[in-house]
């Protein structure tokens, strides 16, 4: 998988008679050339997510562990015949701090920048946004995400490079 962009402005693409567009260079994230072949791009345009820093708090109860995702709906795509996508979100982790992303890696939105996390999950709150708790070893902080509904998946389908 190769992320082409994070966080982009519009700015960022040359404007389509219909769509945004974009280049990609035949290589990976590790700046590697792919392999001759067919591949297939797809993305999410994210709205203005409201981030709220709860702060210190104590985990919800759960039986057993949290769940390792949240289903959420998305807003239709009116080039996709105005379907609606459901995905699959959850909270990842480094040393640069936690974010969203999708459950096939996808990286969404930079939630914090604080470093050594040992875990994070995620909790649906409503059809529009999500809570996220992320424990560093010494405290556990609390993050209400909303505007999740916001977002709208996009397929640019199938290609081959040569």
């Amino acid at each position: 998988m190769r992320v082409l962009h994070q966080q982009a402005e519009l700015n960022e693409f040359t404007i389509g008679a219909d769509a945004l567009v974009t280049q990609w260079d035949g290589k990976d994230d590790d700046d590697e050339d792919l392999p001759a072949g067919k591949y297939r791009a797809h993305g999410y345009l994210v709205g203005q997510f409201k981030l709220e820093d709860i702060g210190e708090a104590t985990p919800p109860p759960v039986e057993n562990e949290p769940p390792a995702s949240v289903k959420v709906r998305l807003m239709p795509n009116p080039l996709a015949n105005n379907k609606r996508s459901v995905i699959d979100l959850v909270v990842g982790f480094d040393s640069d701090g936690s974010y969203l992303k999708t459950i096939d890696d996808l990286p969404l939105f930079m939630l914090s920048e604080t470093p050594n996390l040992i875990r994070a999950f995620i909790t649906k709150k409503s059809e529009k946004s999500v809570d996220v708790w992320q424990d560093d070893g010494t405290s556990i902080r609390q993050f209400s995400i909303s505007n999740v509904d916001k977002m709208m998946a996009f397929d640019c389908g199938e290609f081959e490079l040569k």
